[in-house]
């Protein structure tokens, strides 16, 4: 079999910082993973010097873990040109996160590109641009900014492979801009992932470059195509399906794409739901759905076990 790097996104808290989120994702079986370098709603951060670096940087090694992946905080938003005092401080944390991706040994830095609240899309893509010079520009690290594609709600800017394109075109700094592609958000933004994946990778290759895609987010959705709505599923248990999702996990093309999950616990709420992880983990290593999914993760029967069942 191809090389195949599946994860999901993972903790980094506490004292244990990146080593407790290579401990969780090898629990989960996974040779990579995602973090946010601290909660997502806000920019407080701790300095990298408590961010445990080489016990997670060792247990990584010794566990055959081949790439962390940085997660920009959602709440950074260098599009908004109606509030310009919040934009010198989103190029500053930014450019202090990508510092802080370097530092854990992530290459690449997911963000939503932003959104334009009003003021047009345009408007929200030179703004961008003009921030990203900035932010690379003053942060010399060996870090690719990935912009991630996005589903389209609200004024998001990234939600055609266009305007992706047109906020790389505008910069100076092309060469360290990547994408990354959420499967949800794509199909939702109104591309057909569930039907003809291959023609949607084809036109993202002719747009933006097979060659800029360097994080998947592998996400099922909860709606249609083309609903805009950006609401994640667990695997095989949204529209786009577990057939298509492992292809995706699988595609030939896409061997040395991290693929991480961001989808959510299941059980009643994300304080009282079971992480289901492993469990996608193990169905698309072995290419087999488990029909009983939601049934066994609750259960927490054995991960080794629940995809015997006949």
């Amino acid at each position: 079999m191809a090389e195949f790097l599946i994860g999901s996104h993972v903790s980094m808290k506490g004292k244990d910082m990146l080593l407790g989120s290579a401990r969780e994702a090898a629990s989960f079986g996974e040779n990579v993973f995602m973090v946010y370098t601290g909660a997502p709603q806000n920019t407080r951060r701790k300095p990298i010097d408590e961010l445990n670096i080489a016990a997670g940087k060792a247990f990584m090694t010794v566990h055959d873990q081949r790439a962390v992946v940085v997660h920009a905080p959602y709440v950074v938003n260098l599009g908004n040109t109606v509030k310009p005092q919040n934009y010198g401080f989103a190029v500053e944390f930014l450019t202090a996160e990508v510092q802080r991706a370097a530092a854990i040994g992530a290459t690449q830095i997911v963000l939503h590109p932003g959104a334009h609240v009003g003021a047009g899309a345009p408007a929200a893509i030179a703004q961008i641009a003009k921030g990203l010079d900035e932010i690379l520009g003053a942060a010399q690290a060996p870090v690719q900014i990935a912009l991630e594609t996005m589903a389209g709600k609200g004024t998001e800017v990234g939600r055609t492979f266009e305007e992706l394109a047109a906020i790389m075109a505008a910069t100076a700094a092309n060469d360290r801009l990547s994408v990354c592609f959420d499967t949800c958000h794509t199909s939702d933004a109104g591309y057909a992932i569930a039907d003809d994946f291959d023609g949607v990778l084809n036109e993202f290759d002719h747009v933006l470059g097979i060659d800029k895609l360097k994080v998947i987010h592998l996400n099922d959705s909860k709606n249609p195509q083309g609903s805009h709505k950006d609401r994640h599923t667990n695997i095989g248990l949204g529209t786009l399906g577990f057939d298509v999702l492992n292809a995706v996990a699988h595609h030939p093309q896409l061997t040395q794409v991290p693929k991480i999950m961001e989808t959510p616990v299941m059980g009643p709420d994300r304080k009282h739901g079971v992480n289901p992880h492993g469990y996608e983990v193990a169905m698309l290593k072995a290419q087999k759905f488990n029909p009983n999914l939601e049934a066994d993760v609750l259960a927490e029967k054995p991960v080794d076990e629940f995809l015997t069942r006949e």
